[in-house]
């Protein structure tokens, strides 16, 4: 045979899915998810089950965990010590069960997420509880089935005396499911339980008066009413976690927040650790102190405010940006008849009392064959006794044992096993004491009889009986309420005073985009003038703002776009130092370039609007709230046409002129209100109508007749002309000329172009950057005062083959242009 007709085809797909099949069937119900009927999963029933078998019990001395994790490795789990020794120590955790399962001693651990020592040191033994697991398990109440070897049985299920998945809860991931199902009150559940066996129709509102919600073991405010209706009628839902929190005052007035409770499944030292990180990054100002007191009282982290700080804002904010509170998602999924399934509330009841009714009517029929065994026994020894003489006559004239038992059972009518009774009767049994004894175990045998066969042929007695013995467990193990229960899930609001002191400072934006904040008092050290910032080599900076700490900025790109940028959020430099690149506080893209930066501390403001204008003499006007965004990137500010570039926006009052300047020397005055309002992503209007190659190049705002419009060319020449002279007119008309260019060979030119045009209403000092990086400063009273339509006077010297492209206006109030060309 040829080695190639040693192999079937096969196709990849049907042999992966074949394989994965069978591995995905093994990790959900051998290792991840829990049964429904003992809510344990197969490592955890097989620790438990190991303990018992060694008698590894509550009312023995502890016994090393390793000899515990070699049985069960050994005989019922080959997957390694770790995975069960993992599961051994989360049985023994008191913050992670609601009843721990495992007795430890020693190191197990601690609810900072420290690891147990290892399991050559730790000792342990079953808890009192977890022998409720295991009551009754030598009664045939459950299956076993062969171990991995077929050297031994282990146990399928356990007979689980109370409904240990609800008690206890469980999490797991599987493949293609995974469980979290919380833990609950003991005595809720029982209570429960006996609710739903004395009225099987009975509906989950009703159910929900003995089971209120999770029973944490940490404790905690549980908030979300719906959450857990949703989650017991579905299986799924959501619920908020809260650490009990309360603030503390002390002597000098100041305050202190005190936590002694943390959310399940929180770590403590972690938590600790970012409310100290918030401390020392200072995202929140107040903290003077965080401290963990946790001891032998118990869980205590204390967060010690600064004197005349809001102690409730602060709490506030750890709630929101701390583990403090946490949500959690219920998906209560276990194993129910060998597949996963999701379960409401009801349906895990009643699936934990069938298991009750079976584990009981098996426990009752082995009781009650032992029982009859006994009195089969019982009444054969009671008969002899009766007839004792003839029984002794017999046996002596018997030639040996089987000739004795043989002559019994055909001469008196016993049976072998009655017979062979009488055979291996002690003498002393003959006393009259004796036989009384022997009558009076024969009687109460008989009623034991007729007990088990009446609970076995009536259902309300089999009730009743597992009712007792729930309730008994209850009584002895039950433990009052740690987790208190919220209906409504309250919101945390977070006053961004809480977080930033309010602080007046200046914030800078260069040429080159490099942005900072500074203090006043840096600002003041430094000498106080606003044009000695410091600036890497080359650069300026074209945007100074005195703002507050708690002001955002509406930071708008050419592109159309805008980011919303809270002051306290531009890193904070010294005034001599150049700042950090724009690009690492918002995330701007590379070809695009920044245009305006307005500070903001209210958006609901009426009768504020944004206008942008474009370089193609588009304008849109929005009312500012449109602008209130939670959205950290970037934002759609203004439609804006492939070809075209925004130049300027501008917060305005809706109530003075707009003023286009174009950069071939055109420009248009109409008033504001012709632009009416419109949404964010809108386009606009025309504003003015430009000739080809031509674009406005500075967007002024002018109200009644007052002060002058000064215009400078790319070569230096300026002139100022009176505002009465530029007549209102149309949006969107051609406009009028507001410069003359020289032209011809033996004329010396005074410009090609605009570079900006600035309303001058008081003298303006003005500075004028070219492109050789000179930078040249002048006042606009220079300007001479001349008609629209005139040649200007040569006010900047500009060098040969060099030009001006940006105008800042300096001084003690500067700002941007919108000149830059």
């Amino acid at each position: 045979m040829s080695l190639s007709e040693q192999f079937l085809p096969a196709f990849l797909e049907e042999v992966v899915g074949d394989r994965f099949g069978r591995y995905s069937k093994y990790i959900i119900q051998d290792r991840a998810i829990p049964d429904v009927r003992d809510g344990l999963k197969p490592v955890q029933r097989r620790i438990l089950y190991a303990m018992y078998d060694s008698g590894n019990t509550p009312d023995k001395p502890y016994r090393k965990s390793a000899k515990t994790v070699g049985d069960v490795m050994g005989n019922y789990h080959p997957h390694g010590d770790a995975s069960i020794y993992d599961g051994m120590v989360r049985m023994a955790q008191p913050w992670k069960m609601g009843h721990v399962l495992v007795d430890g001693h020693g190191n197990w651990g601690s609810i900072d997420d420290d690891p147990a020592a290892a399991m050559r040191y730790t000792e342990a033994r079953l808890s009192p509880i977890a022998m409720e697991l295991l009551r009754d398990i030598e009664k045939r109440t459950v299956q076993f089935k062969d171990n991995f070897d077929n050297t031994a049985k282990e146990p399928v299920v356990l007979p689980s005396r109370y409904p240990n998945l609800l008690v206890n809860g469980v999490s797991g991931i599987s493949a293609g499911f995974a469980t979290e199902i919380p833990p609950h009150n003991l005595r809720e559940v029982i209570d429960a339980c006996i609710a739903v066996m004395q009225k099987p129709e009975i509906e989950l509102d009703e159910i929900m008066t003995f089971i209120k919600g999770p029973d944490f073991p940490t404790g905690g405010l549980i908030m979300g009413g719906d959450g857990i209706k949703e989650a017991y009628q579905t299986g799924k839902g959501r619920i908020y976690l809260r650490s009990k929190a309360d603030i503390e005052f002390l002597r000098g007035g100041k305050q202190q927040i005190v936590i002694t409770e943390i959310p399940y499944q929180v770590v403590k030292s972690r938590l600790v650790t970012q409310m100290e990180n918030i401390r020392l990054e200072k995202k929140i100002e107040g903290i003077s102190e965080v401290r963990d007191e946790s001891g032998r009282e118990g869980l205590r982290i204390v967060v010690e405010i600064k004197k005349e700080a809001d102690a409730q804002g602060i709490l506030a904010y750890l709630l929101k940006k701390t583990d403090l509170q946490v949500t959690y998602n219920f998906n209560m999924v276990s194993i129910v008849n060998k597949a996963p399934q999701q379960l409401g509330l009801k349906a895990m009841l009643q699936a934990y009392i069938e298991h009750q009714r079976e584990v009981v009517t098996y426990r009752t029929q082995f009781d009650l064959e032992k029982a009859e065994a006994r009195a089969h026994v019982l009444e054969g020894l009671v008969k002899a006794l009766n007839i004792l003489d003839e029984v002794i006559a017999a046996i002596k004239a018997s030639s040996n044992r089987q000739d004795a038992q043989n002559n019994l059972q055909w001469m008196f009518g016993f049976t072998e096993r009655q017979a062979d009774a009488i055979l291996t009767l002690q003498l002393y049994r003959l006393t009259n004491l004796e036989i009384t004894t022997l009558q009076k175990e024969l009687d109460e045998l008989h009623k034991k009889i007729a007990q088990y066969q009446a609970i076995l042929e009536s259902d309300k007695k089999l009730i009743a009986l597992i009712r007792k013995e729930l309730l008994e467990i209850r009584d002895k193990y039950g433990v009052d309420r740690r987790s208190s229960i919220q209906g409504e899930v309250e919101e945390i609001k977070v006053n961004l005073e809480v977080m930033v002191s309010s602080e007046d400072v200046l914030v800078t934006l260069s040429n080159d985009g490099y942005i900072k904040r500074t203090s006043m008092l840096s600002f003041t050290r430094s000498g106080g003038e606003l044009d000695s910032s410091g600036v890497k080599e080359g650069d300026y900076v074209n945007r100074v703002l005195e703002v507050n700490t708690l002001d955002n900025l509406l930071i708008f790109t050419q592109r159309g776009q805008f980011f919303l940028l809270p002051v306290h959020q531009v890193p904070e430099f010294k005034w001599k130092d150049p700042g950090t690149a724009i690009v690492n506080v918002i995330n701007l893209a590379k070809e695009d370039e920044i245009v305006g930066a307005i500070p903001v501390n209210n958006f609901d403001q009426p009768d504020k609007s944004l206008v942008f204008v474009t370089r193609k003499g588009q304008v849109k006007r929005t009312e500012l709230k449109e602008y209130m965004t939670n959205r950290s990137s970037a934002v759609a500010a203004c439609k804006v046409g492939s070809d075209d570039a925004v130049l300027t926006v501008t917060m305005s009052n809706n109530d003075k002129d707009i003023l286009l300047v174009s950069r071939d020397g055109m420009s248009i005055r109409f008033k504001e209100q012709e632009v009416n309002a419109m949404g964010r992503v809108s386009a606009g209007v025309r504003g003015i109508q430009l000739k080809e190659g031509d674009e406005v190049v500075s967007a002024l705002w002018v109200e009644e007749d007052e002060g002058e419009i000064l215009t400078l060319t790319d070569l230096g020449y300026g002139k100022r002309t009176l505002l009465a002279d530029y007549l209102p007119q149309s949006r969107g008309g051609k406009g009028l000329a507001t410069f003359e260019f020289k032209e011809g060979k033996r004329v010396k030119p005074n410009g090609s172009r605009i570079a900006g045009a600035f309303y001058c209403r008081e003298p303006l000092e003005i500075t004028a950057m070219t492109q050789a990086g000179q930078s040249f400063s002048f006042n606009s009273e220079q300007a001479p005062l001349a008609e629209r339509k005139s040649i200007g006077k040569l006010l900047v010297h500009v060098e040969k083959k060099d030009e001006i492209v940006d105008l800042l206006v300096t001084g003690s109030e500067p700002s941007r242009t919108e000149s830059k060309s």
